[in-house]
């Protein structure tokens, strides 16, 4: 039995936007739930691929943490890989920066009062 088969099967690589063709649109809608800004905030904070999905503290449940992190990816703001059974992480800053330059650290340093 492979460790695949073992795992309960095999898993969907994630798929990444090509941030040339997201919409400015796009990425704020990504931005504009809480928790999506919650998730960011805190990948901005840590390394690359250090942080796994399940490693976030968000009131929702794995479902709806996979929406979220969908939702991202197809903005162009993370990026995702498979790390054994775990799914690990990283904030696409510098790729996103060069798209929409000034927009992350705008809703990074945001304090919510708006």
């Amino acid at each position: 039995m492979t460790n695949q088969a073992a795992g309960g099967g095999h898993r969907t690589a994630p798929v990444h936007a090509d941030l040339d063709e997201v919409s400015v649109l796009t990425a704020l809608s990504a931005l504009a739930d809480p928790v999506r800004i919650q998730l960011v905030r805190e990948l901005a904070g840590s390394a690359a691929w250090t942080r796994s999905c399940g490693s976030f503290d968000v009131p929702v449940g794995k479902a709806a943490l996979s929406h979220h992190f969908s939702v991202l990816r197809g903005a162009g703001l993370v990026e995702q890989r498979d790390q054994g059974p775990k799914r690990v992480n990283r904030l696409r800053r510098e790729e996103f920066d060069a798209r929409f330059p000034g927009l992350l650290d705008l809703i990074l340093r945001a304090d919510g009062t708006g």
